[in-house]
């Protein structure tokens, strides 16, 4: 099934039902929002449809989409969905190198953007070389530019959804880079439609769920659910610097009942709400994805949301969802082992996904009988299969190697995702993360893992963050002081015999002794938690 049929289908279902409420304009605090009904939703994306293709996009074209989350986003996504165009959606924030990058590698056929976008494309003309057609979301136009806004002003017009194979390529997302260089991730439509069933089913969502989400894709999910979404008022490539007080009076004006998001968005919100002494009252999944989730997080809004549940799925560009936990069962049966530095609980895998737990290596595994299978309790690299997993990354095939493992099954070829992160299986058959494998630090009689050794140490009240890093083949401690704290020769004296003390206790921490200090630790541009520790460790590597 074209995904694009799933908003044919509710249009027809609830024609006058909001698919989405947009925060337009403030005053004096108070919000007015636009609406689109999922009835105008689908006629202005096969209106979409039939302009882009009267103007050159065709089936199977590669569409580079720079569009800011809005009334008509979209309409701009479904309406290429329903062409059978591919568009292609690159995180802005990953740095304009790689960014330009990824724009070459990708040699898109065609560019909707946003008219900054143009600019860009005018001083870096070769990284834009293969761009025939191009459609620009302001007014002005310029050679054979286009207007979108002139386009939708237009006399309605109708175009029927391309069939397309369950297996064709619906769309190429990127990495942000976060922990390497940003790789196209080849999205089918069996992929869409097996992630809305998943989350569907997941979090018992139905059509009278109201949808905020943090992250811009997830608008998609929850129309293609038939739930209205409502962007909130905030930029999405700066999670972190999201404002809570507009954030929550989005949720109260909305009514809210599924939001989602990096934790970095959750926190500030949890934050606000304790200090003013705000409950929510109407969400009932507080969804939080992106890194590992705190259990003070998930301790702050059992305060906050008078009727919700918070939840931490977990995940990958290339496989999500994998598996997923509550806020209550962390507090209640995992969070005292994280805090002994056994890692973060993610919880069992969802139905439909399997995960194996098999013995690290750097090295191509081309079968998965040549992989060594791990038990319970042993930590490895984590593996995952199922419909939701992406089978190759793009004109990357060196990248692909690396990260898939093949297994022959009587009726097909199943393939494995080498997710890049190291974990283990409890005796409930939970998934625990222990961190990234590019961030392991190895030593000769054992190894180390990033989450397992910070949690150590971030139990200090002077500490907001550390990081595990390898400092001249030693393991050593990045921190991040609260407060970006100054401490004195005397402070920092007492601070770090206190911190080998609290390592001591602890047989896989005993062996960091040494430890450096940075205001402000680098983060991924996604979500913007993620710690960069291979950064950190380039910064100190000379000390």
């Amino acid at each position: 099934m074209n995904i694009a049929e799933k908003l044919t289908y509710w249009a027809q279902e609830n024609p006058d039902k909001n698919a989405l409420v947009v925060p337009s304009k403030t005053s004096f605090g108070k919000y007015t929002y636009k609406t689109q009904s999922f009835l105008e939703l689908d006629t202005i994306s096969g209106h979409l449809a039939y302009h882009f293709h009267n103007n050159g996009i065709k089936k199977g074209m590669k569409v580079l989409l720079f569009v800011r989350p809005s009334l008509n986003f979209p309409a701009v996504v479904f309406s290429l969905f329903k062409l059978g165009a591919i568009p292609i959606m690159i995180d802005p924030g990953m740095g304009k190198k790689n960014l330009l990058t990824a724009v070459e590698e990708v040699s898109p056929e065609a560019l909707i953007a946003e008219p900054e976008v143009f600019l860009l494309k005018k001083f870096y003309p070769t990284a834009f070389k293969s761009i025939e057609y191009s459609f620009t979301t302001g007014s002005f136009t310029f050679s054979k530019t286009l207007s979108l806004k002139k386009i939708i002003a237009l006399t309605p017009m109708t175009f029927i959804t391309e069939k397309v194979g369950i297996d064709q390529t619906a769309a190429i997302l990127f990495t942000s880079g976060g922990t390497g260089t940003p790789k196209g991730v080849i999205y089918t439509h069996r992929i869409f439609n097996e992630q809305t069933k998943l989350l569907q089913d997941l979090f018992q969502l139905t059509p009278d769920d109201i949808d905020i989400p943090g992250f811009p894709l997830f608008s998609l999910f929850a129309i293609a659910m038939g739930m209205t979404s409502c962007p909130p008022d905030m930029n999405p490539s700066r999670p972190s610097k999201a404002n809570p007080k507009k954030l929550i009076k989005n949720i109260n004006d909305n009514q809210g009942t599924f939001v989602a998001g990096s934790p970095a968005i959750w926190e500030r919100v949890a934050d606000y709400a304790i200090k003013k002494g705000l409950v929510i009252e109407s969400v009932k999944y507080l969804v939080m994805f992106g890194a590992p989730v705190s259990g003070e997080l998930h301790e702050k809004f059992k305060k906050v949301l008078k009727n919700g549940e918070t939840y931490t799925p977990y995940g990958a560009t290339e496989s999500l969802p994998v598996s997923c936990i509550s806020g209550s069962e962390v507090l209640k049966e995992t969070i005292f082992d994280t805090r002994r530095g056994k890692g973060t609980c993610v919880g069992a895998p969802v139905p439909s996904v399997s995960v194996k737990i098999i013995k690290v290596t750097d090295e191509v595994i081309v079968d998965l009988r040549d992989a060594e299978i791990l038990t319970s309790g042993e930590v490895g690299e984590i593996l995952v299969s199922g419909d939701v997993v992406t089978k190759k990354y793009f004109e990357r095939p060196e990248a692909t190697a690396l990260a898939k493992i093949y297994e022959s099954t009587a009726d097909r070829q199943k393939i494995w995702h080498r997710i890049g992160d190291l974990g283990y299986f409890d005796s409930k058959g939970r998934l625990w993360f222990c961190g990234r494998k590019g961030h392991r630090v190895n030593l000769p009689n054992t190894t180390l893992y990033s989450v397992c050794c910070e949690a150590i140490f971030n139990i200090h009240p002077l500490v907001n963050k550390t990081a595990l890093i390898s400092n001249k083949g030693n393991p050593a401690l990045v921190i991040e002081l609260k407060g970006k704290k100054k401490l004195s020769h005397a402070e920092k004296k007492k601070f770090e015999k206190e911190l080998l003390e609290l390592g001591s206790k602890e047989t896989h921490t005993h062996e960091i002794k040494k430890f450096f200090y940075h205001n402000q630790f680098p983060v991924d541009v996604r979500h913007n938690i993620k710690i960069d520790r291979i950064k950190l460790s380039k910064n100190f590597a000379e000390e």
